[in-house]
């Protein structure tokens, strides 16, 4: 009933659309996408997207990968564990610890190569695009789900700033800026600097240190300098760093889903330090018969954490305390309490070409082709201490001494399991459009991926506490491959309205799992190598404008069929984290949109997604019929702005007013279905002043009523002790910007 009631109250926002007449002759503005490669109107691009413009990011507040998440249908991010986990969910396609993303994601036309960067600060931001269904034709590999695409501001040809400082609760404060503008007295070279630095105490409390749980410091930078060359040459750089200070792995433990009313009492606050540099150069060459475009990119991520492992309770509360494991620890320390500590290192770093020729839109025929490749170097390790209550330390390279060679050490080591692996994927690619007749566009894509994978032990005898038959440099070696087609027929009988329908596949490499946990966990799905993934979408949908563009809406319905989903696993037993896949899983649904405005000062949205999701094919049985893992049922986002002069500040400046709702429906985590997720609503408000193209002065409230619920749900090593993590409360704020 509480959800019903709430639903309704939020619906009424567009009651205001139907009885209220149109006084005012404002129009929709037209929202120029890249979706397909090619500049046009979101109107006119035959995919299920939602964009969001740089007046809809600074009206809304976005800021980070889950503020914008929050307000897309059929789209949803689980943060869980450290800040470089998280989930992200198109259309039921998620991805899970330890995999590959499960959506093409690109800053400035430059894929990112490590889901690890997902969860970063947004700043300087002029548009971002969220791209449902397979991708994959012009993305890549691993647009099986979809495309995100975020364009920062370039820069600019005059002197141009801005500065942005906030404060808010939790002892939370914000400074950003930007300048931008010629390099000297240049008239073809124009820079742009920009930054954020954010800093909080935190918001969701350690009862047990006493002591906020979730402090974080966030550094980033960005810089990008373009050059012209010529009137046919340009060239566009950029450099971007990001430092994260943060604390991890404060999980709670109980058997429910929907249990809430547990403390975080981990007797380790952890620690969790991630570091990234992203670089690319952009080389655009114009002639008279198309665009040559050449993007070098370069990554570098180091990410480590340390903190309280399973059970999360403090020293005398462990689980290890009652049982043998406990006491041969204890036997071999002298310790009479046994509690353990987790670290884990992360090292990424990749190098990618892509080279595109691109022909001229003015064309009834007009085509792209293309070549991508991209060279990762990736190390990762994770390890168990024994935790003396004397604290938690970081794991680099350099192990930490053996408990079997040094127990009486401060912190020694019990265990760790660490990879080295090295991928080379590259593909090829082309996209051709031909305008059928004056309303009718066929559009073919086609892209073939070669991912080779090469898995290297890294895990000295000495350590390994598995069970499980390592040995040190045995190397493994997998390649995957896939065509991605993707054929989209483009009907548009009148100037506003647009017909589609399409067929599309999508593919998601494979990877490894420690060898010999096929044999050693007793888990069906579960293999010392995970398969790679294929998605086939059918989709049709429709576009269109109403009331002289005062009214937009569309309509996408889809089925895909997905071989290989995946869910996470860890086994105790073999202290392993591993993926399992579910041989055949449906996934079928919709997503409607629509925009109105509905005077000249008031304008609201809706959007509706909806994802049935049905196992078809799985290797225990039991699992067939259930929903997959990680799937929200139904997420609705509804919203109104209002915007009006009031005649203050000397009638400079206009309130602002805007209201956001988000609905999340149940959600199933595990293919055996054990436990679900209620329904969630969290309701955002943004109010405050501003002279457009001067200043603004804005009060922000993010969950503003407070609702309490896990953002994650993990099976847990024994009955009871499931992995649970806390969403953050109601958070508020109050932010300031000047342009200059």
């Amino acid at each position: 009933m509480k959800y019903f009631s709430q639903s309704v109250l939020a619906a009424a926002i567009l009651v205001p659309i139907y009885i209220v007449p149109v006084q005012a002759q404002p129009t929709l503005e037209e929202i120029v996408v890249s979706a397909r490669k090619r500049a046009e109107s979101l109107e006119d691009s035959p995919i299920s997207a939602t964009a969001f413009t740089e007046d809809a990011i600074r009206q809304a507040g976005i800021q980070s990968a889950q503020d914008f998440v929050n307000l897309t249908p059929n789209v949803t991010l689980v943060q869980t564990q450290n800040a470089g986990n998280s989930f992200l969910n198109i259309r039921g396609v998620s991805q899970a610890r330890n995999s590959e993303m499960s959506a093409a994601v690109l800053i400035d036309g430059v894929l990112m190569s490590n889901p690890a960067q997902l969860n970063q600060q947004l700043f300087d931001i002029e548009q971002v695009e969220v791209l449902r269904g397979p991708q994959g034709a012009l993305y890549g590999r691993n647009a099986i789900g979809g495309a995100i695409t975020i364009t920062t501001k370039a820069p600019s040809d005059d002197v141009e700033g801005v500065i942005e400082v906030g404060a808010g609760s939790g002892g939370s404060s914000n400074l950003r800026g930007s300048i931008s503008g010629p390099v000297g007295d240049s008239d073809n070279v124009h820079f742009r600097l920009s930054g954020s630095y954010t800093d909080t105490d935190g918001h969701l409390k350690n009862t047990y240190l006493n002591q906020m749980a979730d402090p974080a410091t966030d550094q980033s930078m960005r810089f990008r300098l373009n050059w012209d060359v010529s009137d046919s040459m340009s060239v566009d750089f950029r450099l971007s760093h990001s430092a994260l200070e943060t604390q991890a792995l404060y999980f709670v433990i109980d058997a429910e889903a929907d249990d809430t009313d547990l403390d975080i009492r981990v007797n380790n606050p952890g620690n969790n330090e991630r570091n990234f540099l992203s670089s690319s150069l952009k080389v655009e060459w114009d002639t008279d018969g198309g665009t040559w475009t050449s993007i070098t990119a370069y990554d570098d991520l180091d990410e480590v954490l340390s903190g309280d492992q399973f059970s999360f309770t403090p020293r005398a509360e462990s689980y290890f305390n009652y049982d043998a494991f406990g006491q041969f620890i204890n036997s071999l320390t002298g310790d009479s309490v046994t509690d353990l500590s987790q670290n884990q290192y992360l090292e990424v770093e990749s190098l990618s070409q892509e080279i595109r020729y691109t022909s001229p839109d003015d064309q009834a025929l007009k085509y792209i082709v293309g070549a991508y490749a991209i060279s990762t170097d990736r190390y990762i390790s994770t390890g168990n201490q024994i935790d003396r209550g004397l604290g938690v330390f970081d794991v680099y390279k350099d192990f930490r001494p053996s408990v079997f060679v040094d127990p009486t050490n401060i912190s020694p080591q019990l265990n760790i399991l660490a990879d080295t692996q090295d991928n080379f994927a590259w593909a090829v690619f082309g996209q051709v459009s031909m305008d059928l007749s004056e309303t009718v566009e066929l559009s073919a894509s086609v892209r073939y991926d070669r991912d080779t994978r090469e898995n290297t032990t890294a895990t000295p005898e000495l350590y390994n506490t598995s069970g499980l038959d390592l040995q040190f440099g045995d190397a493994r070696k997998e390649s995957w491959s896939e065509v991605q087609p993707k054929l989209t027929l483009r009907w548009q009988p009148k100037e506003d309205t647009t017909y589609y329908a399409d067929y599309s596949r999508g593919f998601r490499s494979g990877g490894f799992n420690q060898t010999g946990v096929g044999e050693a966990v007793p888990t069906a799905g579960v293999s010392d190598v995970f398969d790679a993934q294929v998605a086939q979408t059918f989709e049709v949908g429709a576009k269109s404008f109403f009331m002289d563009r005062r009214i937009s809406a569309s309509l996408a319905l889809y089925r895909t069929d997905f071989d290989n989903a995946y869910f996470f696993l860890f086994d105790p037993g073999t202290s392993t984290q591993n993926l399992g896949t579910i041989d055949e899983v449906t996934y079928s649904g919709l997503e409607l949109e629509a925009n109105a405005l509905i005077s000249d000062s008031l304008s609201a949205y809706i959007g509706i997604g909806i994802t049935d999701s049905e196992i078809n094919k799985a290797a225990d049985p039991s699992h067939v019929g259930n929903q997959a893992p990680l799937v929200s049922e139904t997420t609705m986002n509804i919203g109104a702005t209002y915007r009006r002069n009031t005649g203050l500040f000397g009638g400079a400046a206009d309130f602002i007013g805007r209201f956001d709702y988000q609905y999340t429906g149940e959600t199933w985590w595990e293919p055996g279905n054990v436990t679900s997720r209620s329904p969630v609503t969290v309701v955002d408000f943004r109010v405050g002043f501003e002279a457009e193209g001067d200043w603004s002065l804005m009060l922000w409230s993010k969950n503003a009523f407070d609702e309490e619920y896990n953002t994650e749900f993990s099976p847990g090593p024994a009955p009871g002790y499931n992995f649970l993590w806390k969403a953050l409360p109601n958070r508020w704020g109050v932010e300031f910007m000047k342009r200059f």
